[in-house]
Parts: structure tokens; sequence; C-alpha cells
């Protein structure tokens, strides 16, 4: 299935719009990890383990819309938005939203 940002596939034809569809994933972070994460933040450097979350958040959320969509009858999901958000008492949780327009492309 294609999946886009854009609100279009170069080369094919949009010509059935079937609706919006969306996605969530809320992660919940570990303690450990967190406080190792934060000891590399006050070091210098990236946290790979909050890239791998963000990572694993994001594809969780970009497999719903996918298949929210087949259940459509699309082919393909344009004008993909994702949205980052940190939640819960202490930040301790992320979520990440998908949303974007299930078509059927020729």
């Amino acid at each position: 299935m294609a999946m886009t940002t854009t609100p279009n596939i170069e080369g094919k034809r949009i010509v059935k719009y079937c609706g919006i569809v969306t996605g969530e994933a809320i992660l919940g972070a570990n303690v450990f990890k967190d406080l190792f994460a934060g000891v590399r933040n006050i070091i210098g450097g990236r946290s790979a383990t909050h890239e791998r979350e963000l990572q694993k958040a994001r594809g969780i959320a970009m497999q719903e819309i996918q298949e929210r969509a087949a259940l459509l009858g699309a082919n393909a999901v344009v004008g993909i938005d994702l949205d980052y958000e940190v939640l819960g008492a202490g930040n301790g949780m992320l979520m990440v939203s998908a949303s974007g327009t299930a078509v059927v492309t020729q």
C-alpha cells in the first residue's frame, strides 16, 4: 500500500476517496531507560533508547492507518500527518498519532 505525506502520488490518479483513517500508539517509558537517557542527555549525544521508542510508536500508528485503509478498500493513504505528544505524570508516556486520507488510485 502506498503511503505518503503528500496530497497525491506522482504517476497515479486518485479515483476514489474512502475516508479519513487514524492510528495511535501510546507507549510507557521504562524508569531505568529514562535514567540512562537522562545521563546521556547531560553528557551529550543522542538517546538511542528514546529514538527506538519513537520509531516503535510511529510504526504502530502507521500500521494502524494502513490496516484501517485496507478495510475501506483503499490501496493508498495520502496526506499523512504525524503528531507526537508526551503524556502522564512526569511525562512518562509517549503518544504518536497518525492520520491521513484513504484513497483508491490507478
